[in-house]
């Protein structure tokens, strides 16, 4: 068997909540950043690594730009935040000295 070198592309991630127009999306997975190749961004064409929950390469701030002017098709989904942890119960995973 010989290997290619390439990684298996990763499915498309879960989306969390779309941001109301005017707040900010929250892209903290490392799954929004390609470190390998930068791409035409769909809403400006300048070049980004950045990637939506889709694998569409588009800036952050562009996807934000986007979803405050269009509030009506953002709410279908075209941009979206991370799924936010839920926070732990007082007293667990609270290890610090």
């Amino acid at each position: 068997m010989t290997r290619t070198g390439r990684k298996k592309e990763k499915p498309p991630f879960e989306p969390g909540l779309i941001p109301a127009p005017g707040e900010l999306l929250v892209w903290r997975d490392s799954q929004h950043f390609d470190r390998w190749q930068d791409r035409p961004c769909a809403l400006c064409g300048q070049p980004t690594p950045m990637r939506s929950h889709s694998g569409e390469p588009v800036h952050k701030a562009c996807a934000k730009g986007w979803t405050t002017a269009n509030p009506v098709e953002a709410r279908l989904g075209r941009f979206a935040s991370d799924i936010q942890p839920k926070p732990k119960p007082k007293g667990q995973g609270d290890d610090h000295a």
